[in-house]
């Protein structure tokens, strides 16, 4: 069970609700997907009103945990801001908090994203920040009241998958007992097969769902490798070796010759 701020969820795959072709495509996929936590941004919402209100209505049929985000915030200020609306208008304290420092790579500003996060912690927010690999900031957010993280692959939309894995890993085993869920950059099953074989705890998706051939099918493809990437890591991964290891002993077969064997 993936646990986040004191409540359980069977998925570790969290879904975007963006760029899909209809709402009944994102109504499929998240079926699909089996996840139980969907982000919703709160400009695309916007109060509900309009063309919000049918989009709102499909979330609430869905009967999932709302995520709200702060996508689009380049201040700790606009983000504490978005926090607070997104909070009156979905009726939850949970927040992905995004504060984005350059357009072209969507690299989060990690200065304003840790002053966003300190405020919110302080004002009763379950925050879950989009942050790099840096182990200084995450020990930052951390310090500062977040109870999970969220690093990135690599950068939102490139589908490059897992851009650091060396200090994705450090990061796994300094912090081996806060929820660890990679946030952007994965494009295809087999990354996030390759974050859950790591140990981390979940995967936040959209693009790579959002925008395949066949979102429904992709979602189910995800929600397999997930799976199959955690009792991976679960039942304990053999370390790779550069020497060959025979599988089955060559000792009492008959050809076996002891002055051979090395």
């Amino acid at each position: 069970m993936l646990e986040l701020y004191g409540t359980e969820f069977s998925s570790r795959m969290l879904l975007g609700t963006a760029g899909y072709a209809s709402p009944d495509l994102l109504r499929q996929a998240v079926e699909a997907s089996g996840a139980e936590i969907v982000t919703v941004s709160l400009r695309r919402e916007s109060a509900r009103a309009k063309t919000g209100k049918g989009f709102w209505g499909l979330i609430e049929e869905l009967g999932r945990q709302v995520l709200p985000n702060t996508a689009g915030c380049r201040t700790a200020k606009e983000a504490i801001t978005t926090a607070q609306m997104a909070r009156e208008l979905f009726g939850t304290n949970w927040i992905k908090l995004e504060v984005i420092a350059n357009d072209d790579t969507l690299q989060p500003e990690v200065f304003g994203l840790v002053e966003a996060a300190a405020e919110l912690n302080a004002d009763g927010f379950d925050v879950l920040p989009y942050t790099t690999e840096d182990l200084s900031v995450a020990e930052r957010l951390a310090a500062a009241g977040c109870e999970v993280l969220m690093p990135w692959g690599s950068p939102i939309g490139s589908a490059r998958g897992l851009a650091n894995k060396t200090a994705l890993k450090t990061l796994r085993a300094y912090f081996p007992d806060t929820p660890l869920i990679v946030d952007a950059g994965l494009g295809a099953p087999s990354h996030a097969a390759e974050v859950m074989e790591m140990g981390y705890d979940g995967v936040l998706l959209n693009t790579a769902v959002a925008k395949a051939g066949d979102p429904v099918t992709m979602a189910r493809g995800f929600a397999s490798a997930i799976e199959g990437g955690r009792l991976a890591y679960e039942a304990g991964i053999v370390e790779p070796r550069d020497m060959a290891t025979p599988s089955t002993p060559i000792a009492g077969t008959p050809f076996f010759k002891i002055d051979n064997a090395s």
